[in-house]
């Protein structure tokens, strides 16, 4: 069983973890490291030139604090030096659980946004895929800002959201992951069950940390099995044919 782990954070990981993950298992074909900020970014490229199954991407996760303007302006000039080896714009998005928690006011929520649509546009200038962080009330507004900017190469992942806005996504062509949660939590198989096979993926999001079957265990690309299994149960499919397709999705989207 051949896998990509299409959204993964392999520069939160230590060296000799990501040695291992990397050497240790036949089965992972490739990586698409998300990075979280600048410092990120250049850990995810570092390891991408060591690894040649490391896929980076460059952006800047929304659930922190607001880039300042020259802060933004280093990062984007520093992603235009690196385009050529950058997969794809990412991790991006908006701030669903700081506003939440009440950590973000409407005013800084705009600022999100407007910094969201210079991602997109730079996605959009570079033809390149965007990975976004995009959940329940926020999705939406990012749907707004895709159609906005005509950007249709979008990757949603694990993407938890209402049914009328996942009948927009499927009907504009943009794709979902879904991490290890498949396996134990039933909104996830409702959203596999509804979501076209052709546009699904699969991911761990490591090393953020699972329950169920995974609790007590380091996040790796391996417990993708597991969902790649339940992914075929639910789309009454082999494991083999469920895992070729959702392979083949992985390396048309990313050009992989």
């Amino acid at each position: 069983m051949k896998m990509i782990d299409a959204h993964i954070h392999l520069d939160q990981y230590q060296n000799k973890e990501i040695e291992l993950m990397l050497k240790g298992s036949n089965s992972i074909e490739a990586l698409l490291s998300v990075s979280f900020d600048l410092e990120s970014c250049k850990r995810n490229l570092q390891l991408s030139r060591k690894y040649q199954k490391v896929k980076p991407a460059f952006g800047f996760h929304p659930e922190q604090k607001l880039l300042t303007e020259d802060e933004l302006n280093r990062l984007i000039e520093w992603m235009l030096q690196h385009r050529t080896e950058m997969m794809a714009v990412g991790e991006v998005g908006l701030p669903y659980y700081l506003r939440r928690d009440q950590q973000v006011s409407s005013l800084q929520y705009g600022q999100y946004i407007e910094q969201l649509e210079t991602f997109m546009e730079m996605a959009k200038k570079w033809d390149k895929p965007i990975v976004l962080h995009a959940v329940y009330d926020d999705a939406p507004i990012v749907c707004d800002l895709l159609e906005k900017h005509s950007v249709s190469k979008a990757h949603f992942h694990w993407f938890k959201g209402d049914e009328k806005t996942v009948m927009r996504m499927i009907e504009n062509g943009y794709y979902i992951s879904v991490t290890p949660e498949i396996v134990y939590k039933e909104k996830i198989q409702k959203l596999v069950h509804t979501y076209p096979l052709e546009q699904i993926m699969v991911e761990t999001d490591g090393p953020w940390p699972f329950e169920g079957p995974f609790s007590g265990n380091m996040t790796h690309p391996d417990m993708m099995k597991k969902s790649i299994s339940m992914i075929a149960k639910i789309k009454n499919l082999s494991e083999t044919e469920a895992s070729e397709r959702l392979l083949e999705n992985t390396k048309t989207f990313y050009i992989i």
